[in-house]
């Protein structure tokens, strides 16, 4: 059980430092990344209160999130951050 521990805090760390890494490269690169101002999928989809996460990338596929509201940051396996504004479905 403490190896099973151990392991587990060890990958923790490991995914922390390679977080970091990329955080840092981005930074190096100019780009700045405010996380209160840009949410993974999930985050927006808690925040606002949707039904669903195919709720959202509906909304971005058809238009009703603005491409410029989506960043893709590949540094960080291609996560998917959208910019923390309420939007509605066009009706």
């Amino acid at each position: 059980m403490e190896n099973l521990k151990e392991e587990i805090r060890k990958a923790l760390a490991e995914s922390k430092a390679a977080q970091q890494e990329a955080v840092d490269l981005l930074l190096l690169r100019g780009e700045v990344i405010d996380f209160d101002e840009w949410v993974t999928l999930k985050e927006y989809v808690k925040r606002y209160k949707l039904n669903s996460i195919n709720t959202l990338t509906n909304w971005i596929r058809r238009g009703v999130v603005p491409p410029e509201n989506v960043r893709t940051i590949p540094e960080l396996n291609n996560i998917r951050l959208v910019k923390a504004v309420p939007y509605r479905e066009v009706a």
